[in-house]
């Protein structure tokens, strides 16, 4: 008998999918690829891409309809940050942040009043939501988080801080992860705007993919009942919606993979060097050869996790296989892509080594790659392995 997770499955688009992905590629080739190069090297949030792409039902794909949204699957989001990622790789981000992450929370687990309030902003690519997750002693080991929110009237007073905040710098909204009481039991969440009073943000720093991150301040910042989404006891509920987030990670990373694949590709077939095509040494023939592989591997992992998850949220086990294959994969194909293109490849601007800064970010964020593993190793044991040293009354 076959592993459990192993899953006959036929991957071959709908109809209306490959309707949705021509048009989302046209959308791309005729919007965003004239500025591509530009919009790589650019700083800050691209709000005029926002909302060029709310305007074409690319924000909120995996939204229901009757929260303002498209109402489509994981898949079909995908599918769009595969198309956009061809044309432009700096504009992905873009549809991330408006069908995966922080807003797919906000929409499962909010209050038809939250809902209300913040989506139609970020729908209409006017607003921004960030996740506020790791602390300065609290990464990968997330439960070990000690912002705290401190009951005060019928609301509570939040103290602590955030780092690595993606769009910190732009975001209008923060989903920030609170501890209100002792355990894992009592972490929740609650959403926080930016200009609240108590609520600062430090000096940008920089990302290696470009990006900037500002540290987030909470003192004695007063949130109010209606703006906690996920109180105490409801962790383990919401961070299951973070696998969804890593399904935007892993397609993110396959796609600008992809992206320099493709333009080494190109360059290959046209460079002659010693009176030969590149393309035409063995050597580079087998880096092809390689990354061609992987990425078709990695993309069969990424469309499991999706389609398996329809509208509901992926199963954990198929979204870590699917993150670490695409996470390795995007990063090798660009790594290599930028190797062929030479001195090209290796300058700025090029979108190879955009692509390369950014592929390499993803194997942290959203998880690490070695956190992946240790959750796959979970599911092939099938039994939870701490990563916690035992204590001395755990049983030997």
């Amino acid at each position: 008998m076959p592993p459990k997770w192993v899953i006959d499955m036929e991957f071959t688009p709908t109809e209306e999918q490959a309707m949705f992905r021509d048009a989302v590629s046209r959308f791309a080739q005729e919007h965003l690829a004239p500025g591509a190069q530009a919009r790589a090297g650019a700083e800050g949030y691209p709000w005029d891409v926002a909302q060029l792409m709310a305007g074409q039902g690319l924000l909120g794909i995996t939204i229901a309809e009757e929260d303002g949204g498209q109402g489509g699957t994981l898949m079909d989001a995908v599918i769009a940050v595969e198309e956009v990622a061809r044309w432009c790789p700096g504009s992905v981000d873009v549809v991330h942040a408006g069908s995966f992450g922080a807003i797919r929370t906000l929409a499962a687990f909010g209050s038809p009043e939250q809902k209300k309030r913040f989506l139609p902003s970020l729908l209409a690519g006017n607003g921004l939501i960030a996740i506020a997750m790791s602390e300065p002693e609290a990464g990968s080991a997330v439960t070990e988080l000690n912002t705290s929110a401190t009951p005060d009237g019928d609301g509570f007073r939040i103290n602590g801080s955030k780092v690595f905040v993606t769009f910190s710098p732009e975001a209008t909204l923060f989903l920030v992860y609170v501890r209100f009481g002792p355990g894992t039991d009592g972490i929740g969440s609650v959403l926080i705007e930016r200009g609240t009073p108590g609520f600062s943000l430090g000096a940008p720093n920089g990302f290696m993919s470009g990006d900037s991150w500002q540290q987030l301040y909470f003192e004695d910042c007063p949130v109010g009942p209606e703006n906690v989404l996920a109180g105490e006891g409801g962790f383990k509920r919401q961070i299951a919606g973070f696998n969804a987030e890593r399904i935007g990670n892993s397609v993110r990373s396959l796609a600008l993979g992809r992206h320099a694949f493709e333009l080494a590709r190109a360059h290959a077939l046209e460079r002659r060097q010693f009176g030969r095509l590149l393309c035409e040494f063995q050597g580079i023939q087998w880096k092809f050869a390689d990354a061609a592989v992987d990425l078709e591997a990695a993309g069969l992992l990424l469309y499991r996790a999706a389609a398996n998850a329809d509208k509901g949220l992926p199963s954990a086990h198929d979204t870590a296989l699917a993150k670490l294959a695409c996470n390795r994969a995007g990063f090798a194909a660009a790594n290599e892509a930028v190797q062929v293109l030479g001195g090209l490849g290796f300058s700025e601007p090029s979108l190879a080594e955009y692509c390369l800064r950014r592929t390499r970010g993803w194997m942290i964020a959203g998880g690490s790659i070695e956190m992946m593993k240790n959750r796959i190793a979970e599911g092939v044991f099938e039994r939870r392995f701490s990563q916690r040293p035992p204590r001395a009354t755990d049983p030997v």
